[in-house]
Parts: C-alpha cells; structure tokens; sequence
C-alpha cells in the first residue's frame, strides 16, 4: 500500500532526526570523551590543571593573582599583568574593559562608589605601583607623579578660541596638587566632584609632561589582556621583577633569571605572536627551588 505523500515526508523527516540524534547527540560526543582519555590527552582536556602534592593550585591556560587577603602583591612571586574578567581571572566573566584610546577623563563623583577610573588613570596608577614594588621609573607620558591621567580641561573666552580663563587638572582632587602650577599662565585648579568639565565647555588636553618616551614598565604590566585570563606575562616584564624575587628569597639573580628563561615559550610556529613566561608554572618552580625563607 503506497503511503500518502504528506505521511511519507513526516516519516522520512522523524527517520533523519533519529539518524542525526544518534551520531551527533549521543556517538561524536562519546567520540570526543573518549579522545580526551587518551593518555598525554587527559590533562588537557581537563582543562591543563596544575597539581602539587595532589592539590589543584591552578590552570597553565588560566592567570591567577599573586597577592595576599588584602590584595597587595606578595613579593616573592612574579606577579600577573592585571584582570578585567570579573574580580580578577574570573573564567565565567571574561571580557576587556571596553575602554579605548580616549578615556582619559576619570569620572569623579561625591559617592567613591559612583567613580570610575579613566584607562589612562587605570594605567599610571598600575605603572606607579609596579615601578615602587620592583624599584624602577614607573613614570609613563600624561601620567601625574600621583599615578592619574595629567588632562587638563582649558576653557576659553570664546569656545574654542580666545584668551583662557580657566584650568582644571579634571583627575586630580583635594588633597592632591597640580601636576603643573599653570597653564600659559592661567593657575591650574583642582576637579571638583560631580562636575563634567567637557559639557561645561572645557577642552580635553593631555600634558605629556617629562617621562621617558620608552617607559621602564612594559605594557603588559599596567593593560589587561582582551580575555582578562592571560596566564603569561612579556619577558621585559618578567625582566623588572627578577631583582626584587632573588632578593626576597635569598638567591642569585642568575638563577632566576635562568629559571625565568626556563618557563618562557617561543613564538607559535616561529613566526607569531610574541615570546611569554608562564607566571604560574614559574612561581611553582622558584617555591621548589628557592623555598621562601
């Protein structure tokens, strides 16, 4: 008996959905599970977690922090370059800032929790902090001396032309000083909270000021990486934090260096992206070599 045309349709349609169900619901997933068993496999389908003494301390794919309860870097380890994933590394919250090239004004308001830092402010205040906890310059241009974005809003007479009749050093607030005194000899103030220099008409100038136009603090220590989880840090920054480790834990900077050579990957392929150290893998060899005093 010959089925009707709109039942033979219905029927081929259910068999597919079973045949498919099958082999892409239930036997390519087996497949792969059965793949990631694969001895030299499993650890990376695991996830590259990192075990001492059988307890997990980490991913080799995934950065971590450094730091002690309050936050502030324990000094006998490299530290990371900085996270926006979350509070730092969060796996269920990567992302970036979002902030561009622009942001250089911070958002100053009466509530400290209604402010938010400017990327440029975000980046002195990181370069700052790096340069005191590794003894270098930590000085980076239109960067303050007080480790905020040195933007000045300069209103004029007429708009955009015309005498200047105020300054005001928009991400500096009392108690701070003016990075600079005056401006084409107009006094400098101090921003006042709650107040949106550019809607008032001020212009957004950036003042370069007089740091080295190669700062000793590479780039990687004062930006978060597009993913906030980057496990690696640049050999230069690597470089600035032998010093301060060999000298917590008593040893040779030599052999820091050496083990600091020892955890760093080449290009992919020869050819791409940029060598980097693992910070975790690093930090785990330096506790076995050079136990903390």
């Amino acid at each position: 008996m010959r089925l009707p045309t709109w039942l033979a349709q219905h029927l081929a349609a259910l068999r597919a959905l079973l045949v498919f169900t099958v082999l892409l619901g239930l036997a390519y997933p087996l497949a792969l599970v059965a793949v990631g068993r694969i001895p030299g496999l499993d650890g990376k389908a695991d996830g590259s977690l990192v075990n001492v003494s059988g307890k997990t301390v980490g991913s080799s794919l995934i950065g971590q922090s450094f730091t002690d309860a309050d936050g502030n870097p324990v000094p006998r380890y490299f530290q990371s370059r900085p996270s926006a994933a979350g509070d730092g590394y969060d796996p269920t919250s990567t992302a970036a800032s979002n902030l561009g090239p622009e942001s250089v004004v911070d958002t100053i308001a009466a509530n400290p929790d209604d402010s938010t830092q400017s990327l440029l402010t975000q980046v002195c205040s990181r370069s700052k902090a790096v340069g005191e906890l590794d003894g270098v310059d930590g000085r980076r241009p239109y960067c303050t001396p007080d480790g905020v974005g040195a933007v000045l809003a300069v209103f004029r007479a007429d708009g955009l032309t015309g005498p200047i009749t105020r300054v005001v050093s928009v991400n500096q607030v009392a108690p701070a000083t003016p990075f600079v005194g005056s401006y084409q000899g107009v006094p400098v103030e101090l921003a006042q909270s709650d107040q949106d220099y550019v809607a008032d008409g001020g212009i957004i100038t950036p003042i370069r000021g007089d740091a080295p136009a190669r700062p000793a603090v590479p780039a990687d220590a004062v930006t978060a990486s597009g993913s906030g989880l980057d496990p690696h840090i640049s050999p230069a920054y690597a470089e600035i934090q032998v010093a301060r480790v060999a000298r917590e834990r008593g040893a040779d900077q030599a052999a820091v260096r050496r083990l600091v050579e020892e955890y760093t990957t080449g290009r992919a392929l020869g050819f791409m992206g940029e060598p980097a150290v693992n910070v975790l893998e690093l930090n785990l060899a330096l506790d076995k070599e050079f136990p903390a005093r």
